[in-house]
């Protein structure tokens, strides 16, 4: 198997806790796309694993979305059963990061938010790091910052790329003086 997360049961797992938890009928694309939006799973052992969860009656095709023409697919009683008692196979920090990444996807994909970070060399043997939270044409934040070091650099953009919301939600908390925002939960 490629997929860090193990093996083709592993795999299987994590599809159906997403989908059970997610609690709606989605396209093939979405699901592959909330699947997607953290490493533990590869592009191939997800096409496998959907393939093999719809022909084991885990999901099922539930209908036709009514804007494109899409299958939507849905967790049956059977898979919904399979995801929890089969879910603690998997490290469940890995479960809570990934339907939390899952979720905000589906929230900035419904509100058309898109986030991006690079870095770039600056030749003194520093790194500039820049972030970005974009609500269709609008700008809702871009930062840059200067760092020591590529590790440090690739650090950021991971943990950017991990949590979008709650940096934004700092930033702006911060930035009007609630430094309490740093206590808080």
């Amino acid at each position: 198997m490629a997929s860090p997360i193990g093996s083709m049961n592993n795999v299987k797992i994590f599809v159906l806790y997403l989908m059970k938890n997610i609690n709606y009928p989605m396209d093939y694309v979405t699901v592959n796309d909330i699947v997607m939006q953290t490493d533990y799973i590869m592009y191939l052992d997800f096409a496998e694993a959907f393939h093999e969860l719809l022909d084991g009656g885990l999901i099922e095709d539930v209908g036709k979305d009514v804007d494109t023409g899409d299958s939507l697919y849905a967790v049956t009683k059977k898979g919904s059963i399979v995801a929890e008692s089969m879910k603690s196979d998997l490290l469940p920090s890995i479960l809570d990061q990934s339907l939390t990444c899952a979720l905000r996807y589906l929230d900035f994909k419904r509100r058309g938010i898109t986030v991006d970070c690079t870095y770039e060399p600056m030749g003194d043997q520093t790194y500039n790091v820049t972030v970005m939270i974009r609500e269709k044409n609008k700008i809702l934040m871009q930062t840059t910052v200067n760092v020591d070091s590529e590790y440090r650099s690739r650090q950021m953009r991971e943990n950017f790329r991990d949590r979008p919301d709650v940096i934004y939600r700092g930033v702006m908390a911060l930035l009007a003086g609630n430094v309490n925002y740093l206590f808080d939960k």
